[in-house]
């Protein structure tokens, strides 16, 4: 069997469904291959990095990897952006590139670099297929460490002479762990903090997601009424109806929910990787207690020494906690939680009937998003001063409906990633999020939206600059250095690449518009005028928040 068909073979072994990215020369025998293939799908994109974001998207979606591909060089170098989005987003992806021919890898040569070294900072594991006998091992590892806690991003390299080589090894079987469970005595340990707390408050992360923990965290707060906050991508672990939801941390400044951090007497995270939101913004002092609940230990961080750590399955353990403390009765003082809901939800209602005209506030917009999006909807967002909005304002009914990059942050991801959602869940709404700036960086993808059919909307926030630079340099310097720029005509855009095209200048259109939008067959585009001027009055207000209590 010819390498590259053995490639194949393997990942098909693995249950690989999707692979997204532009060929070359140098991976022309793998895509001849894979496209033999009757159980992998091959996405052509319009560039690498829109290729990484959809694999990002897809493993965020489904806990499983799915492949981006480029060629050498240049087209590893374009995936090299999505995938360390990917990974510090613990997404489980799988990263493949060509290469030239491995006799000439030692010398200066046409398009030779050394991918390997450039993609370990960002991925888990980077590695050279250096012998067609050695594929089955690599591709299983790569699947392994891919999807073991904490998941993230693998790249293999796979030299154009190996792959036409013949080999006669074949896939190996894949087998799978269970995750282990923490110990019995640490579980009496966590049963006995919580027991004795009196403000125990929880702050739930992405783990709490990736690791489908959901229910079993509404379950805890269910019978013991603690409060669960959670980070921007742990969105809808909690029901936002709920009323133990205490919405969303985050904010680069103190907001009304970190009053009940402040308030607490127990933290308890499950899930918190300390780069969605630095410890030293909620606790400076190192002064909480903190009850850790993790698959891994927790990160070394002088503001985040956790007092006791609960290693393994989120959700089991979880269950084992509400089991033992299902045997006890509570007399916790959640005055302070009940007050952040209280007055939190209020802000959030607070423009929800607002009727400015010529431009429109991005608390108005957040509101008919929810408004239009049913229960199941996606919303991705991307980067800029629309995705602090949109973790402030925008809540969820269930888990993995809002997917927000907020690790490694990279603007482009909003609409690349839609066309993977609405690729794996066509029977969902899709709705993408994106600034003027961050839209126009993966533009080109708007052509990959329509030639798969894909039903999806994008909402574009036009100001005309970087605004979310605008906003920080202004609270920072009191004025910011020239960030703005021109647009193209949008509706002409999006005509020109066969999109529905929308433009909304009045706030009491817009719930209207949307549904229209996402309804439609084929891809949507929706452009408002954002009034940023919002922006600076949430600085000033959340530099001065009042505790509720």
């Amino acid at each position: 069997m010819k390498a590259s068909d053995l490639f194949v073979k393997c990942l098909e072994e693995e249950g690989i469904e999707y692979i997204f990215g532009v060929p070359g020369e140098e991976n022309a025998d793998f895509i001849m291959s894979l496209n033999q293939s009757k159980k992998i799908r091959f996405i052509l994109t319009r560039h690498e990095q829109g290729a990484a974001f959809m694999a990002e998207v897809y493993g965020r979606l489904t806990g499983h990897p799915a492949g981006c591909l480029g060629t050498l060089g240049p087209g590893a170098t374009n995936l090299l952006t999505g995938v360390g989005d990917g990974n510090m987003d613990r997404a489980p992806m799988l990263v493949l590139a060509g290469q030239g021919s491995s006799q000439r890898l030692h010398k200066e040569s046409h398009q030779i670099m050394d991918a390997v070294s450039m993609f370990r900072p960002v991925t888990k594991w980077s590695e050279t297929i250096r012998h067609p006998d050695n594929i089955p091992e690599m591709v299983r590892k790569a699947v392994r460490l891919a999807r073991s806690e904490k998941p993230g991003a693998v790249f293999l390299e796979l030299c154009e002479d190996i792959a036409a080589m013949d080999s006669d090894a074949s896939p190996l079987t894949v087998k799978r762990y269970p995750r282990p469970m923490p110990e019995e005595e640490s579980l009496n340990q966590a049963f006995e903090m919580i027991r004795q707390a009196k403000r125990p408050v929880i702050i739930a992360g992405n783990g709490v997601i990736r690791m489908n923990a959901s229910d079993s965290l509404r379950r805890l707060s269910a019978l013991t009424g603690i409060g669960v906050i959670s980070t921007f991508m742990a969105k809808g672990c909690m029901d936002m109806d709920d009323d133990n939801c205490l919405y969303t941390i985050g904010l680069g400044r103190k907001d009304l929910v970190a009053c009940a951090v402040d308030a607490s007497d127990l933290i308890i995270t499950l899930g918190y990787d300390l780069v969605e939101y630095h410890p030293h913004l909620w606790n400076p002092d190192g002064q909480h207690t903190i009850l850790h609940l993790d698959s891994l230990p927790a990160e070394v961080d002088h503001c985040y020494h956790p007092d006791l750590e609960l290693i393994g399955d989120i959700g089991h353990a979880l269950d084992a906690l509400t089991r033992k403390l299902s045997t006890v009765s509570f007399q916790f003082d959640l005055q302070q939680q009940n007050a952040v809901r209280r007055d939190m939800t209020a802000e959030l209602e607070a423009y929800r009937d607002d009727d400015t005209s010529g431009v429109i506030r991005p608390q108005k917009a957040l509101w008919d998003a929810r408004a239009v999006l049913p229960a199941d909807g996606l919303l991705l967002s991307d980067v800029g001063a629309h995705k602090m909005w949109i973790a402030r304002h925008y809540h969820c009914h269930e888990p993995n409906t809002c997917l927000i990059p907020n690790g490694f942050c990279s603007m482009g991801f909003a609409l690349p990633g839609a066309i993977a959602a609405s690729l794996l869940r066509p029977d969902r709404k899709v709705l993408a999020i994106a600034g003027d700036g961050g839209f126009m960086m993966n533009v080109q993808e708007m052509e990959t939206a329509r030639r798969y059919d894909c039903n999806l909307t994008v909402m574009v926030w036009e100001d005309k600059e970087y605004g979310l630079i605008a906003w920080k340099q202004t609270d920072h310097f009191g004025n910011h250095t020239p960030l703005s720029f021109n647009n193209p005509d949008w509706l002409k855009l999006a005509d020109s690449f066969g999109w529905h095209g929308h433009k909304v200048e009045n706030s009491l259109d817009l719930e209207s518009v949307l549904s229209i939008a996402m309804n439609e067959e084929g891809p949507s585009l929706v452009v408002i005028p954002i009034d940023y001027r919002e922006n600076q009055i949430l600085s000033a207000r959340l530099g001065d928040i009042a505790c509720p209590i």
